[in-house]
């Protein structure tokens, strides 16, 4: 029988400061007296088990929705986009793969699965119209989707981004003005960067010319989209590691241009991070106040990965233009985190609140896992389609009424 793993550590730092505040001596000089925080660390992985139809059935939503496989077999599928005319395309980072996918009598289920691209550790992938936006962890390509929904040859685009290190998930979105947005995540957990685009929102044209920063300070926001309504830009960015079981927590940040959030340094509403201290003489204070908080936060290692607003008229009007992200699931605490679908509501036009919407992926009290989610779209159909990339399932949430 195979059994879930399970590790306790605890982590002492030296000449920082205690979880989650700001001590006076950080508001003046940088430091004029030693202190000390310590931390416990837990590695909890839940034992992988079947996505049975048994187990399916037990999934939980609202009230009036359905959830089913729309397809399996698919490996280790991630990020997850939909042409105008309901072909589906999934990414493969581990096998570097674009799968296409179509449901040709309407019944739910994919019919057919056909690979049309390949690169090494391809992820991102973004539809504008016919043409199809794809990154990997140095370079974005571009490619016309032909008639039949395969894909014409890739064309490198941009090149030149910084090695991925811890994180090499590049994900990528065309926005409202018609540019494409790359997140590139930070190369470590908490550390000063040596290239200036890691940790960051990259802005670029079409043709992959005029790149520019257009944030920082994001650890690694695998997820982001923009308000159908107010056309602002909002990502879910990784917290921190090793800060205890409760910290950091996962950030819901409304992305601004030229604007810093923080990592490595601060997190949250301003909380330093003892690990890091600011560059020259600034304080961790200081640097707060040079910070952009948070919107809205949630449970710590929870993992966020695919993000969409909702936009279609199948659901109840109450989930229109409301966010839907896939949470992967925690690794490092106690009890786990994460392993669904969340909802964050917004009301007139500004986020309220962080609600589940598909849970029961954690069974056995929580010590098994049929579905760690990954990427989120909405289907023209008003359906949204979400992945597992640990069982090999793209599943399929619709709303059947009352």
């Amino acid at each position: 029988m195979r059994h879930p793993i399970h590790l306790a550590l605890r982590f002492f730092t030296v000449s920082s400061l205690a979880l989650g505040a700001v001590p006076a001596w950080s508001q003046g000089n940088k430091q004029d007296q030693p202190v000390e925080a310590s931390y416990e660390g837990n590695i909890f992985k839940p034992v992988k088990v079947e996505p049975t139809d048994a187990r399916v059935k037990g999934l939980k939503l609202p009230a009036g929705f359905a959830v089913s496989k729309f397809a399996e077999n698919l490996g280790k599928p991630r990020m997850v986009a939909v042409s105008n005319d309901g072909t589906v395309y999934v990414t493969s980072r581990e096998a570097g793969t674009v799968t296409m996918l179509k449901d040709a009598d309407g019944d739910g289920k994919a019919d057919t699965q056909k690979e049309v691209a390949k690169k090494e550790n391809m992820h991102g992938v973004a539809i504008d119209g016919n043409k199809m936006y794809l990154v990997a962890v140095n370079d974005v390509y571009a490619a016309d989707i032909r008639p039949d929904g395969t894909l014409g040859s890739l064309t490198r685009i941009v090149t030149g981004l910084p090695e991925g290190g811890q994180h090499n998930n590049r994900t990528l979105a065309v926005g409202p003005d018609k540019m494409l947005y790359v997140s590139v995540g930070s190369t470590c957990n908490a550390c000063e960067e040596t290239s200036k685009l890691n940790a960051t929102m990259v802005r670029v044209k079409p043709d992959g010319t005029g790149q520019q920063i257009f944030a920082k300070g994001l650890r690694n926001t695998i997820g982001f989209a923009f308000h159908p309504q107010t056309k602002e830009l909002y990502g879910f960015d990784h917290g921190i590691d090793w800060l205890g079981d409760t910290g950091q927590r996962e950030e819901f940040n409304l992305i601004k241009e030229g604007a810093h959030y923080g990592w490595p340094y601060v997190y949250e509403n301003g909380k330093a991070n003892p690990a890091d201290e600011p560059p020259g003489d600034t304080t961790h204070a200081e640097y707060a106040k040079k910070t952009t908080f948070p919107v809205l936060t949630y449970d710590a290692h929870s993992a966020p990965m695919g993000m969409v607003f909702y936009t279609g008229n199948a659901f109840p009007e109450a989930y229109r233009n409301s966010a839907f992200v896939a949470l992967h699931g925690s690794w490092n605490r106690k009890e786990p985190s994460g392993y669904k679908v969340v909802r964050v509501r917004f009301e007139n036009g500004k986020p309220a609140a962080i609600e589940d919407f598909l849970t029961g992926f954690l069974t056995g009290g929580n010590r098994e896992q049929f579905g760690r989610v990954c990427g989120v779209a909405q289907h023209p159909d008003g359906s949204l389609l979400i992945s597992d990339d640990d069982n090999g399932v793209l599943y399929r949430v619709a709303y059947a009424g009352k």
